[in-house]
């Protein structure tokens, strides 16, 4: 949480109000070690009062008066204008309400050297609200780059200078400093410090350190670590606290700033640069509270909801407030932040409280740190209590080093995790490959005991529909026969059965044959091999087969026909008796084929059969037909058997894929 000094309108009468304060507790130190070095001469003092003689009484600076009085309308100093006496620090607004523009200080001193020859005088300034320049006696010193809008920014740089001993006289001497600056911003004057070079310019260094160097330092901090966060949360999106901690770091960078700044670069002008201030406050705020609620995983969606409402009200408020009550809208929007701020400290300390986690408390003894330091000097600010130092930059550089490795040792915690997870899922799946070979090692083997069964069912098939009704034929054509058969004739028999073996055992390849160029030179050794036994019986026979096809078959398909054909023919030659036999081969659609077998026969009831289970030939069609992706359809009554078998057709290149 940011010091009210950080702001213009409020830092300088924090500065005016405990400069000297601050002074002397910057210069604690030093005087301690004057004091221990003080005690070590008075020790020496008896044995060294014979060795050197004592030394002159050191020179003083006596302030006689300091009186203000307003300037000129071109900035130039009064002559007639009353001088009224006034005490630094300074605000002239209490005198003057309302007033812009320049305000000259006279401030009469002289040096007091009992005894001794007049040594270097020093002189160091904490603040100018907010520029403005110096004059010893007529002789000008130091300048601000701007005294007119923009202004420049001398409202929190302390300066130190060496007074030439030409500019000096040996009486009186009149310090001329002119201040130009608004009265929005509480314009005025600082402590203003006179004496021993060397103590002023400790003096100023001291407060170079507390103005200046600490701010510089946690800015570094803040940015810096603002930037790592930023990356974490650029590579893991999902690690929301590192974004808000990045954009928390942000606007607080960009509210230190302002610090830090001596030229009015970018804003167009004072007023602009106290809005854009004051609005990275209400920013820094509102990210704090997001960060936090993420850092402790706690889901507020009414407080978040209420928390931007008020962070877009406040926004609006600073940005269209008319000059004329800036002074207000900008208190008032301090003031909200830092209540949001302090809000939130307190309920992240219950929340660690109920969590009891270590992190948790950490972070929240933190805040408890930082709100009491807040606490103080908004006090401080407001005049509640007496004038002293203020710790908002020592303990915001603390904090924010101990959010940082809060958050560095939850990262921290994270990675161990990832490895150590990662660790059991590189265990998880060697053993899970061994468990997926084993089981590919079974299934492997219940796959070849598989395939040795298909192999011996589809030799078993193929011996039945191929060399089975070759025999059966021949044992109808041998039993039919009207004389007795010549030895030709019975060695005809076995030379056709020995081809149906022969196309039996080289079945398993056959979808490496090609497929006949057209369905007639399909059909035709089936036609011939069974209209010779048509004849002999007596049964008339009708083939019709397409002249093309539309889209041939596969290999597999066409042997799965020509096994179906032949045992739905030699089915009809050993059970139908019948006198007639009708096929048809027809293409309806170019990816559809679709057989039909039909006979005049005596018939069967094909449930029953199908229930029994006792006909080899009729589960060998479906098995084989079903095996292709199609389908088998088998009705029969007395006087008409029908068989009809489809298939799907896939294209030729579909077929080679």
């Amino acid at each position: 949480m940011p010091h009210q000094a950080h702001l213009p309108q409020t830092g300088s009468l924090l500065a005016h109000a405990g400069g000297a304060c601050r002074a002397r507790a910057g210069l604690a130190g030093l005087r301690w070690l004057s004091a221990c070095w003080l005690a070590l001469c008075a020790l020496l003092a008896p044995a060294l009062a014979g060795a050197a003689p004592a030394s002159p009484a050191a020179c003083t600076v006596q302030v006689l008066s300091i009186a203000a009085a307003q300037g000129a309308a071109d900035g130039s100093r009064p002559d007639a204008a009353p001088w009224l006496p006034v005490t630094l620090p300074d605000d002239w607004t209490k005198r003057w309400p309302d007033y812009s523009g320049t305000v000259w200080y006279r401030i009469d001193w002289q040096r007091q050297c009992p005894g001794a020859p007049a040594g270097p005088v020093g002189l160091t300034l904490e603040s100018v609200v907010m520029a403005g320049e110096i004059f010893i006696n007529d002789e000008l010193i130091w300048r601000d780059p701007h005294l007119t809008e923009p202004l420049s920014r001398s409202w929190n740089m302390p300066r130190y200078w060496r007074l030439p001993e030409a500019l000096l006289h040996d009486g009186v001497n009149t310090l001329w400093v002119r201040v130009v600056g608004l009265w929005q911003q509480t314009p005025g004057l600082g402590p203003v410090h006179l004496g021993g070079s060397r103590a002023m310019q400790a003096l100023q260094e001291d407060l170079w350190w507390t103005n200046r160097t600490l701010y510089v330092l946690n800015l570094i901090v803040s940015g810096v670590l603002g930037a790592l966060f930023f990356c974490i949360w650029i590579v893991r999106r999902e690690q929301t606290t590192y974004g808000w901690y990045a954009l928390m770091a942000l606007f607080w960078v960009l509210f230190v700033a302002n610090v830090l700044a001596t030229d009015p670069w970018p804003f167009a002008s004072t007023l602009a640069a106290a809005r854009a201030n004051a609005m990275a406050l209400v920013l820094y705020a509102a990210c704090f509270c997001l960060f936090i609620w993420r850092f402790g995983e706690q889901s507020l969606p009414r407080a978040e909801r209420a928390l931007w409402v008020a962070s877009a009200a406040m926004l609006a408020m600073l940005a269209f407030t008319p000059d004329t009550a800036l002074p207000q809208a900008l208190t008032a929007g301090v003031l909200g932040s830092a209540a949001i701020f302090l809000g939130n400290c307190l309920q992240f300390s219950w929340h660690a409280w109920r969590t009891r986690r270590p992190e948790h408390r950490i972070l929240a003894a933190c805040l408890l740190i930082i709100f009491a330091v807040i606490i103080h000097d908004l006090l401080l600010m407001m005049k509640l209590i007496s004038p002293g130092p203020t710790y908002t930059s020592v303990s915001s550089i603390v904090v924010t080093l101990c959010m940082s490795a809060i958050l560095g040792m939850r990262h921290a915690r994270n990675v161990r995790r990832i490895e150590r997870f990662n660790h059991e899922l590189a265990d998880g799946i060697a053993q899970a490959r061994t468990e997926l070979a084993d089981t590919l090692e079974r299934e492997h083997a219940l796959a070849m005991s598989n395939t040795r069964l298909q192999e011996r069912l589809q030799i078993a098939h193929d011996l039945h529909d191929g060399l089975g009704g070759s025999l059966v034929r021949m044992m109808a054509m041998v039993e039919q026969a009207k004389a007795p058969l010549q030895g030709q004739q019975f060695l005809s028999m076995l030379k056709l059965l020995r081809d149906d073996l022969r196309q039996t055992i080289d079945s398993g390849s056959s979808a490496g044959v090609k497929v006949p160029a057209t369905p007639p030179e399909w059909a035709a050794p089936l036609r011939h091999r069974f209209v010779q036994l048509f004849d002999e019986l007596d049964l008339d026979s009708s083939w019709q087969f397409p002249p093309q096809w539309t889209t041939p078959p596969s290999p597999l398909q066409c042997l799965a026909l020509t096994r179906l054909v032949e045992e739905a023919l030699t089915n009809v030659v050993k059970h139908s008796r019948a006198r007639r036999v009708q096929l048809q081969l027809q293409q309806p659609e170019p990816n559809l084929l679709r057989l039909r077998i039909e006979d005049d026969g005596a018939g069967f009831d094909v449930a029953a059969v199908r229930h029994a289970g006792v006909s080899v030939g009729m589960r060998s069609m479906h098995a084989r037909i079903a095996r292709v992706q199609g389908t088998l359809d088998i009705s029969s009554a007395p006087g008409k058997t029908v068989l009809t078998a489809v298939l799907q057709l896939r294209p030729a290149a579909a077929q080679s894929v």
